[in-house]
């Protein structure tokens, strides 16, 4: 079966309950009376196709009709590089809302860093990269191999280690380096690397190009995966409810739109692209969203405690948290709970 061609059951079934749901979402456009927000609220993401539902965000609120005309936008995209300079901002306070990696977040929290997920940001999206001309078809072919991964807190880690259990292997079985995705490419075509672990567009540009195949996908192997997390500082949230409330309705509202139809995630993508947001080639991130269509999703950004207890025992056993920490510690649910129609007109 050619993987890129025939979209999973899982999604197919996502799809069918979400389109109704998201028809509706999207049919009108509500607007809190009273947010009080003097300047738009900055929020951190990084160019990456799990952080796409925020450019859509952006820009459907920066294109509310409901706003006073000549007024700020409500927020904008503020482009980051790694995560641990978003990681340091968040610490900091200079940012008070941002896309953030769930273990991390789990990790602040239990420190006492005063932040909270609010919002998934996308489902899916993390591959594993091998050459084309390689004759690896499992990871026990990959014994003793060099294997890349973004950091020890990346959920592609803890992908790549639940890849290797199910096929009785371990970490001690390959060698894992540490390297930032967009190295990850040119590493493997130089043979560096024998594969990499990365979320999108960096398995997708060596892919593209011809050089590259995906060993294992997360929207086959682990269909309720969790990485990127939309996250926001208690202290926002004191200040200015109304305001984190429609952010989080703007992003719910863009996973929506994004899985409505694909012309919307061919909208999304030249608006990423752009330099505004993600200064990147359009036709890699269209890639992304064509092969296959369930490559990253965005349409189910459901806050579900089993999924994020999971996440975090498996934190535990890869040793990038210490112990558990509650829920209510690291997620404010109230947010979704309480989301209002929100129409995307882009």
């Amino acid at each position: 079966m050619n993987v890129e061609n025939q979209p999973s059951a899982h999604f197919l079934h996502r799809r069918q309950v979400l389109q109704g749901a998201a028809a509706a979402l999207l049919s009108v456009g509500v607007r809190s009376p009273a947010l009080g927000a003097e300047k738009a609220l900055q929020v951190g993401g990084l160019p990456v196709t799990c952080n796409l539902t925020l450019p859509v965000a952006c820009m459907a609120s920066a294109m509310d009709a409901n706003l006073p005309k000549g007024s700020d936008p409500l927020f904008e995209f503020s482009k980051y590089s790694g995560w641990p300079e978003i990681k340091e901002s968040l610490m900091s306070g200079r940012l008070k809302a941002a896309y953030m990696l769930a273990p991390l977040i789990m990790d602040l929290a239990d420190s006492a860093i005063p932040v909270k997920v609010v919002s998934l940001g996308h489902r899916s999206g993390a591959v594993i990269m091998v050459r084309t001309d390689s004759s690896y078809t499992n990871f026990k072919g990959l014994t003793g191999k060099r294997v890349a991964i973004p950091s020890r807190f990346a959920v592609d880690y803890l992908f790549l280690r639940k890849m290797l259990a199910k096929e009785g292997m371990t970490l001690k079985d390959v060698e894992v380096v540490e390297m930032a995705p967009p190295d990850m490419p040119a590493a493997l075509y130089a043979k560096a690397v024998e594969a990499y672990a990365t979320g999108e567009p960096f398995g997708a540009v060596a892919q593209r190009a011809g050089y590259a195949r995906p060993l294992a996908m997360t929207r086959d192997e682990w269909p309720n995966y969790i990485c990127c997390v939309l996250t926001v500082r208690d202290e926002l949230i004191k200040e200015n409810r109304p305001l984190v409330q429609q952010l989080v309705n703007y992003v719910q509202g863009a996973g929506s739109w994004l899985d409505l139809t694909p012309v919307n995630r061919t909208k999304a993508v030249q608006i990423a692209a752009g330099p505004k947001f993600f200064n990147q080639d359009p036709n890699v991130l269209q890639f992304v969203m064509d092969n296959p269509a369930d490559r990253v999703t965005y349409g189910d950004l459901r806050l579900i405690k089993s999924e994020f207890e999971e996440l975090m025992q498996l934190s535990i056993a890869a040793g990038t948290i210490k112990h558990n920490s509650p829920y209510a510690n690291y997620v404010d649910e109230s947010f979704v709970r309480n989301i209002k129609p929100v129409r995307i007109a882009l």
